[in-house]
């Protein structure tokens, strides 16, 4: 089974990776590539739906509000960062290495996609732009601004980017010390930091005003714990753990939660209706997890399943540009055409513009976010490409 150990190569420390049973873990798990466009997707329907009344292009009563939790599909992407970034760590690349490959897969198609947002929720909003938050949110920095404005400026679907952009920073020194940290001492502190996150919701709306909670609750740091579970969850399976889970059981838990969750929410008094919300990030941040403890260990054991049928995979390997371009497109619509009846006919609707946004993504994909990527890291130094100790 993989642990992870201590090997000193001459007077350099290094902590790598080591087999000691079996053979290496596959470096690429594709059921999680395609797991992704199943989170994107649950946000665009978010999205498509609305928050009730008349937010939204169509309401599909068979689906709503369960689709609010759509908008949670984000707490996956950080979840799954966490979990990608340690489980292909190589602790020898340079920080400024890492920097620029995260640069290059992220940034270019934000910015193209930028200019549809700014056309759509500026222009064609009619919605004067206030340029301090707009040029927070092409650097990726917005949720650093209390008073941004409009609340998620730019386009607004970037403001998780806005969070992922901290744990990337963080990553390289993070990574130093959660791969050395001993398993029950790295389980304890994710489970601090899930009830701390907890803890920070039920101070931040109890305390101030929604404006200022909700701005709290979107800030960078408080995900940090979602972040670090990925993490953890990579070093367990790495180090040998495995879970008797099959994919139906984390996927049907999921599924009860989110009906049990606006079930109860009917029911509950005030005050247990908000212990609900303030429990709801790290919860569904431990469904993730179980998510993808069963989709890798099933690709470990070298099973495939659907989530491996290429189809799926290039969803997911385009699901980052279907991520950027989705919101923009939905309000476009309403914009253009005006919201569609509330009523199971506009899951067709939904349908078709998820196609059309698909298309659109292939394109941004295909002629944005690869080849500028591409372009990118071959261009990264070679005094900053090292990633294998040097001899002395």
């Amino acid at each position: 089974m993989p642990v992870i150990t201590a090997t000193r190569n001459h007077r350099v420390s290094n902590w790598v990776p080591v087999e000691s049973v079996g053979t290496a873990l596959p470096a690429r798990l594709d059921s999680l590539t395609s797991l992704r466009f199943f989170a994107a997707f649950a946000v665009f329907a978010h999205h498509f739906t609305g928050l009730g009344g008349k937010t939204g292009y169509g309401r599909a009563p068979s689906i709503f509000p369960y689709s609010e939790m759509g908008a949670h599909g984000v707490t996956f992407f950080f979840v799954l960062s966490g979990f990608l970034l340690t489980w292909v760590y190589k602790p020898h690349e340079h920080p400024i290495a890492f920097y620029w490959r995260r640069v290059a897969r992220i940034w270019p198609a934000t910015l193209v996609a930028a200019v549809l947002a700014y056309y759509v929720f500026y222009e064609r909003a009619h919605v004067a732009v206030e340029w301090k938050s707009f040029i927070a949110s092409i650097f990726l920095v917005q949720n650093w601004l209390p008073g941004a404005s409009p609340t998620l400026p730019g386009n607004p679907v970037t403001w998780t980017l806005s969070v992922e952009i901290l744990f990337y920073a963080l990553f390289p020194l993070l990574a130093r010390y959660v791969v050395r940290m001993r398993t029950p001492l790295l389980v304890t502190l994710t489970v601090l930091g899930l009830i701390g996150m907890w803890a920070v919701n039920w101070w931040a709306f109890e305390t101030f005003d929604p404006s200022a909670s909700r701005w709290i609750m979107r800030h960078p740091v408080v995900y940090l714990p979602q972040f670090l579970l990925g993490m953890t969850v990579a070093l367990l399976i790495r180090r040998g753990m495995r879970v008797p889970l099959r994919p139906f059981v984390p996927l049907a838990l999921l599924a009860v939660y989110v009906y049990g969750y606006f079930q109860l929410r009917a029911r509950l008094s005030d005050a247990y209706d908000a212990q609900l919300e303030y429990t709801l990030r790290p919860t569904l941040a431990v469904i993730a997890a179980l998510v993808i403890i069963a989709f890798v260990q099933r690709e470990i054991a070298g099973h495939r399943g659907l989530l491996n049928a290429k189809p799926l995979i290039l969803l997911g390997v385009w699901s980052y540009s279907f991520y950027l371009l989705h919101h923009a497109v939905s309000r476009y619509a309403t914009y253009e055409w005006g919201r569609i009846p509330d009523k199971d006919s506009a899951l067709f609707s939904m349908l078709g513009m998820g196609l059309v946004i698909l298309a659109m993504s292939w394109a941004l994909y295909r002629f944005v976010e690869e080849p500028a990527n591409r372009w990118l890291v071959k261009r990264i130094p070679a005094r900053w490409r090292r990633t294998a100790p040097v001899e002395r």
